[in-house]
């Protein structure tokens, strides 16, 4: 028997000195997820006593973080724009930058005007175009991906969702391979943007993301070039492409959407300040603005 308060301030100990940051949140999360309560539970309970059967799953999984294994893998599921997803090694984990793309994408398109179609080109565990699906009743989504492990994710998170297969079509595609013919209202995607020389220096958790979600070639941008080249044929007249891209990406992004002939050409910034997003009409229905 140990005591709640104790073991989460060795625990913390223990995660700081191994370099992971928040480590006392971190803990937290990690006690609360062996205890089946909320987090903020724990401070109702300090007196607790923890015994050796939940000592010792605790102990594995503050280990396992100690190495840089990311707490969403080890909880198992990550909150997403108020819904919960499956998270594992099959996708990158989804962020709070991407729930804030979804928030701009929701926030724009009002009760009276929902797209009737939209394609989620890189889907990876579906958190995007899932999250839209479920703002946007009556949509025709499709969740597209290169990685079948990847569609399987995103298959098991869209039936913890409750969309059927009438509300979310699931396609292997390597961009708009096995959809050649298709035409959408929105297009959305955060497709890999590292550039190929910089995936070492990416911290020991998001190493842990699968390197075909992550390497955009040695540019970073050749994945998401292919993408806004062929996106104009996919695409309905005004019908809005939207982009999540690398800190530095999104001047070159606009300059090239701007060649292709898309129209009002917006940039918008994540929450820490970064012009993160790029949203771009096709030529067609002037469209109201965006609103950040």
């Amino acid at each position: 028997m140990k005591p709640l308060l104790e073991t989460l301030q060795s625990g913390t100990d223990y995660l700081a000195k191994r370099g992971v940051e928040e480590a006392r949140l971190n803990m937290e999360h990690l006690l609360a997820h062996v205890l089946g309560c909320r987090r903020l539970d724990l401070y109702l309970r300090f007196d607790q006593s923890l015994t050796e059967s939940e000592l010792q799953p605790l102990r594995e999984l503050t280990k396992r973080r100690g190495e840089g294994e990311p707490l969403q893998h080890l909880l198992g599921t990550v909150e997403f724009h108020g819904n919960e997803f499956v998270c594992d090694h099959r996708a990158l984990i989804p962020r709070p930058e991407t729930e804030h793309f979804v928030h701009l994408l929701t926030e724009h398109h009002h009760s009276k005007d929902h797209p009737a179609s939209v394609l989620d080109v890189g889907t990876g565990s579906g958190c995007i175009g899932l999250s839209l699906a479920k703002a946007w009743p009556g949509a025709a989504v499709t969740l597209v991906d290169v990685s079948e492990d990847a569609l399987e994710l995103a298959r098991l998170n869209a039936e913890r969702a409750g969309l059927s297969a009438h509300a979310v079509k699931l396609v292997r595609s390597d961009l708009f391979e096995k959809l050649p013919s298709a035409t959408f209202d929105v297009i959305v995607a955060n497709l890999p943007y590292i550039p190929a020389g910089e995936l070492a220096e990416l911290s020991r958790e998001v190493r842990r993301d699968p390197v075909l979600a992550l390497d955009g070639g040695p540019s970073g941008l050749d994945i998401i070039f292919r993408l806004v080249a062929e996106a104009p044929q996919h695409l309905n007249p005004g019908g809005l492409l939207a982009l999540e891209l690398h800190h530095d990406q999104a001047l070159r992004v606009s300059e090239r959407l701007q060649s292709l002939g898309f129209t009002d050409i917006q940039t918008h910034r994540d929450l820490p300040g970064i012009e993160r997003f790029v949203f771009a009409r096709h030529p067609g229905t002037p469209p109201a603005a965006i609103e950040p």
